[in-house]
């Protein structure tokens, strides 16, 4: 990092899973001049109650690739089966060669306990794929890294076998409508698929622009209480006044089994907070 210009890697289990928890975070990065990839890991071909396999693939392709565009980012999709994703040795060497070849500074992905067993493999694939990432004789035909990258979970609601415990949050409230455009992009998932799958598919407009206030609507109740459940430290980072105020934010929790997330590499990792 001798030019102070960070590499962030996140990884999602699915097309919009990254810009859902860490777009926000995405955004303030690429402000900032520093180089951020979102990856999912599947290729999306099951998320739909109408469309699957190639073709919903290819649509979820253009989607991730637009909302990359509209983050000033790069969005990998792999091509692994939606809903099919198991921790595979070729799966794991996959995940290191990619590491290795981006050589981040930080890896968000999600966390281990999880609802979507894509989302657990995912983060077991991630979590395997630390330190390896450093061993020469794994995945020889790409150079080992020197060191181990930072690893942090994305945020979640799940309790067992413990609730998410974040040690940095991140106010999103500044760049929040250039996390709607980039959701907006998602639209077999925002306006149809996860309608459909949680039963509000009358509430979407079917004017565009009222689409997208009705998402930002939508994704406020969503994301919303993430900040009155961590606002103790939401006030620590940003002050009283402020702390008070933010609505808005990205949280994540330290992996132990990357580089540590300490107290002093978090202001260079996470230059943007005060």
């Amino acid at each position: 990092m001798a030019d102070q210009t960070l590499r962030i890697l996140v990884f999602g289990a699915h097309p919009d899973d990254c810009d859902i928890k860490a777009g926000g975070t995405a955004a303030l990065y690429q402000q900032a001049g520093h180089a951020v990839k979102f990856v999912s890991v599947t290729n999306g071909e099951s998320g739909h109650q109408r469309l699957s396999g190639e073709e919903l693939a290819e649509i979820r392709r253009a989607e991730a690739a637009a909302a990359g565009r509209a983050l000033g980012i790069e969005y990998e999709v792999l091509n692994n089966r939606d809903g099919y994703l198991q921790p595979t040795i070729e799966a794991r060497f996959e995940i290191i060669r990619l590491i290795r070849n981006f050589q981040p500074d930080l890896i968000l992905t999600h966390r281990p306990n999880d609802y979507h067993p894509d989302h657990r493999y995912t983060s077991q694939l991630v979590c395997d794929a630390a330190y390896m990432v450093t061993v020469p004789p794994i995945v020889p035909d790409v150079p080992a890294l020197r060191e181990n990258p930072v690893i942090a979970y994305l945020s979640d609601h799940f309790t067992r076998p413990y609730p998410f415990s974040p040690t940095v949050v991140v106010d999103i409230e500044p760049v929040w409508d250039r996390v709607i455009d980039a959701l907006d992009c998602h639209s077999s998932q925002f306006y149809d698929w996860l309608a459909y799958n949680h039963f509000y598919e009358d509430e979407v407009p079917a004017d565009h622009a009222e689409r997208k206030v009705w998402l930002s609507g939508k994704m406020k109740d969503r994301i919303g209480p993430l900040a009155d459940r961590y606002r103790d430290l939401v006030v620590e980072t940003y002050g009283p006044q402020r702390g008070n105020e933010i609505q808005l934010i990205d949280a994540f929790e330290p992996c132990e089994y990357g580089s540590p997330l300490t107290c002093e590499n978090v202001k260079t990792l996470f230059p943007f907070r005060p």
